[in-house]
Formats: structure tokens, C-alpha cells, sequence
């Protein structure tokens, strides 16, 4: 429906260092310490949280460290940023970007030096304020039923953030815009309608283009019986799948019966369900009884807002309570399957 505004589906060229005019090797610049974070993510583009991600995660960089324990980074440093930003931004998953890095230089080849980013387009908006600024803007496309505008703010933000940013400071404050004012009688249902249709969309689409590992923990996700609203559920399978998990997505209101002879078949690692109402999150009762006829047993997570609105309905849920919001969940999921 709007591909043309998707990132991810660019046409994608790897840049290898040459001998060619103009170009310049990331190996000929300077290794000594110098920049601290704040420089960086100035001149990269790229947030602090989500350096410091990459740093645990891939281990490209090792930045100097002062005796206060602060992170400096050289040229070379900067320089590696800006190559793997620019393989990101032309929609290549990080892990992607960083394996094709790492194979580069056990061939002994490097990147050649990317341009960079110009100061006044490393923070087109504040950032203290940027996310929110976006979720304002895509309510008001939306509701306006401006999709291509929608789709150019989303693409804006994706290149800007990190997709947990994106879900929980874009689109899920979007979405709460939207249903306040459908409550309130400000748009129409059909409105409400077209804008979670046009999220649900491009979040699977995005959910979609991120690689399937052939080995990893596998994880279904989904919503409780008689469960509607799946956006939430899709968001947390995108981070997850974007971690490196075989994430599985089943969508709204999910068949207990089916879904336990196919865990049962399937022997997935976890399974998380979501609710929003109280006659959903009973039903979570039925799974976690099914679960215990399987071995190995999967583990069993749940969450959604009707147990941020009542907390002691978790303690009447047998099973692991995954936390209020998308990353207090990913950190737990995180948590579970390491041990």
C-alpha cells in the first residue's frame, strides 16, 4: 500500500573500500580517543540507547575508557557508525549490517568513509521532543486519511529512532490519541478504522521484512480468546524478531485448543498472549492449565492493558507477568530465555 515510502525495501548496494577517486578508507583515519557519546550520537545520528545496544550486541566497537569511566570514540570510531547507520537506514537490519562489517574485515577490507551528516539534518526536530512531535503529526495525517503523509512521517522516524522509540513514543501514543477521540465522538468509527489498519500495515510489513533465524528460541506470540486489539502483540513480536528470536505472530483472538496442539507439535520456547479486557485475561487461565500436559513445558507470559488498570488480576494468572510496557517485556523475555 505505501512500499514506496519503506526503507526496508530500498534497493541495497554494499560500498567496499577501493582504489577509486575521492574514496577513503575507514582504516586510514585515527584510532585515538577523543569524542565522547554526546559528540557521537551529534554526528551520527544515531541515539545514545541505541549505541550502547549495538555495542553489547555486536562488539564492532571498543571505545577507549576514561578513569571515570566515560566512552570516548576515534575517528575510525565515528566512521564505522555512520557505515553501518547508512546500511540501516537503506532498511538492512542491524544484525545484518553487522555480520556483512565483520565478514568485510576478515577479509581484510574496509568500509570506505561515508559522508557526514550535516549538522542541520542530524536533528531535523529536538530531540526531547522529536517522538512526541511525530505521534502528533501522524494522529493528525491519520485522521485526515493522509496516507501518504502518514507514510512519510513513519519513514522519517524509522531513520531518526530505534523501533522501540517508534512503537512505544509514535505509534502507540497515536493510537491512544485515536481511540480518545473516537470515544469522545470527535472522528468517526470508520476513521478509527483506517488509522489502526493503516499502523497494523506497516507494522507488519516491517514484522515481515525482519530475517527468520533458522536457530533460535522460538516464540509464539498472540492475543487471549475473543481479543480484538493486536497491535500491542504485533509490536512486541517486531522488537522480538528484531532481537534474533523466531517469533511466530497469531494475531487476535487465538484458539486455545489449536493453539496447545501446536505448541504441543511445535515446542515453541514461549508463548505470550495479550488482553485488554477481563473476560480475555480469564481465558489465559485455559492455556496455562493446557500448557502442563506438554513436554518440554513452554514458558507462559502474558500482559496488556487490563492488567496495568488491575494489577491484582496478574496475581490470578498462573504464569509470568511480562511487564506494564514493550520494553520492561522484551527485557524479560530477554531474561527468560538466557537462563
Amino acid at each position: 500500500m505505501f512500499t514506496d515510502n519503506l526503507p526496508f525495501l530500498a534497493s541495497m548496494t554494499l560500498v567496499l573500500s577501493s582504489n577509486a577517486v575521492g574514496t577513503q578508507s575507514i582504516a586510514t583515519l585515527s584510532d585515538s580517543p577523543k569524542y565522547n557519546i554526546k559528540t557521537v550520537c551529534a554526528q551520527t545520528g544515531i541515539r545514545a540507547v541505541t549505541l550502547r545496544a549495538w555495542e553489547r550486541r555486536y562488539q564492532l566497537l571498543r571505545p577507549h575508557r576514561t578513569d571515570s569511566n566515560y566512552r570516548l570514540y576515534s575517528e575510525r570510531d565515528l566512521a564505522i557508525l555512520r557505515w553501518l547507520k547508512s546500511r540501516v537506514d537503506e532498511g538492512i537490519p542491524i544484525r545484518t549490517a553487522a555480520n556483512e562489517f565483520l565478514e568485510m574485515r576478515h577479509k581484510g577490507i574496509w568500509p570506505e568513509v561515508m559522508p557526514a551528516l550535516p549538522s542541520a539534518l542530524s536533528s531535523p526536530l529536538q530531540p526531547q521532543t522529536a517522538p512526541a512531535l511525530y505521534a502528533n503529526r501522524l494522529y493528525k495525517a491519520l485522521i485526515a486519511h493522509d496516507e501518504a503523509l502518514a507514510a512519510q512521517l513513519l519513514t522519517e522516524a524509522y531513520r531518526l529512532y530505534d523501533v522501540a522509540t517508534i512503537c512505544l513514543e509514535v505509534v502507540m501514543p497515536c493510537l491512544v490519541n485515536i481511540g480518545d477521540a473516537w470515544q469522545q465522538g470527535r472522528i468517526r468509527i470508520m476513521t478509527e478504522h483506517f488509522a489502526s489498519n493503516f499502523l497494523r500495515g506497516w507494522l507488519m510489513t516491517l514484522f515481515q521484512a525482519q530475517p527468520l533465524p533458522r536457530v533460535a528460541p522460538r516464540i509464539i506470540i498472540g492475543c487471549a480468546p475473543s481479543e480484538l486489539h493486536e497491535i500491542g502483540s504485533l509490536m512486541l513480536a517486531l522488537l522480538l524478531r528484531r532481537e534474533g528470536y523466531r517469533v511466530e505472530f497469531l494475531g487476535q483472538d487465538v484458539h486455545i485448543d489449536d493453539l496447545l496442539a501446536y505448541a504441543r507439535f511445535e515446542r515453541p520456547a514461549l508463548i505470550c498472549l495479550a488482553a485488554s479486557a477481563d473476560a480475555a485475561a480469564r481465558e489465559l487461565l485455559r492455556v496455562h492449565n493446557g500448557l502442563a500436559n506438554i513436554r518440554p513445558r513452554p514458558k507462559f507470559g502474558f500482559g496488556g492493558r487490563i492488567f496495568n488498570l488491575k494489577p491484582a488480576l496478574r496475581q490470578a494468572i498462573p504464569g509470568i507477568f511480562l511487564g506494564e510496557d514493550l520494553r520492561e517485556a522484551v527485557a524479560h523475555i530477554r531474561k527468560l530465555l538466557s537462563t
